[in-house]
């Protein structure tokens, strides 16, 4: 009867420390895979709008570029952790309308994000085993699919995004849930983060600033310490 009782009173602990690690593990891994994942394209010191056939031609045959799209599709889900983590915290600090709301944008803009990048990059390490023949032909389906044209345009949903993730932090720096040392540089990077294709050095210099501010907030959760 102790053995069962220990056994009841030990596993929500138990369950509580792996629920806070993986969390932490969220904070830690989504910034880095960010900055891999920017500082992997091409033409990151001369800066340029790029259009749909520049991207597809920017993508084709580039395994690199291929492989952090492919990251960034799977680190989707850390985004959607993060979003819940800070909705509960501000959930404490009675901001929780802030919290819910820009969870909720943040989770679509998630998820649209996801669509995005499996829709528009991911297909291309696929049609990279045609001969080029073969790929030639694809071409004005792709410059469709990259114009985002028909339901493809719902993956502008993206945007909710950093705007989701703006909602919370400044509801974070009002109710000072987070520290301003953490809070700010995370805000300053959620608002350069969606800068359009061609101009990834302001994503990469957005997602080192995020990294300056989730990384230490999640070696502090995986401590079990405070972020004050």
């Amino acid at each position: 009867m102790e053995k069962r009782l220990e056994t009841t009173v030990t596993t929500p602990s138990n369950l509580d420390a792996v629920q806070r690690i993986g969390t932490g593990l969220a904070f830690v891994l989504f910034p880095l895979v960010f900055i891999f994942a920017f500082a992997v394209h091409p033409g990151l010191l001369s800066p340029r709008l790029l259009g749909p056939r520049e991207l597809i031609e920017r993508a084709h045959g580039n395994a690199l570029l291929q492989f952090g799209h492919a990251l960034v599709t799977l680190s989707t889900g850390l985004l959607v952790v993060i979003a819940l983590k800070f909705k509960s915290v501000l959930d404490r600090h009675a901001a929780g309308w802030a919290g819910l709301m820009g969870a909720a944008l943040a989770i679509f803009g998630a998820l649209m994000l996801a669509a995005d990048k499996g829709a528009l990059c991911l297909t291309m390490s696929a049609l990279d085993k045609l001969p080029e023949g073969a790929f030639a032909q694809m071409l004005p389906g792709l410059l469709a699919m990259f114009s985002k044209s028909g339901w493809l345009g719902l993956l502008w949903g993206f945007v909710a995004l950093p705007i989701g993730f703006a909602i919370q932090t400044v509801a974070l720096i009002k109710t000072r849930a987070l520290p301003l040392r953490l809070s700010i540089p995370f805000l300053m990077g959620v608002l350069l983060i969606s800068m359009p294709d061609g101009v990834e050095a302001i994503n990469l210099t957005a997602s080192v600033l995020m990294g300056i501010a989730l990384v230490p907030y999640g070696i502090r959760l995986i401590a079990n310490r405070s972020a004050s």
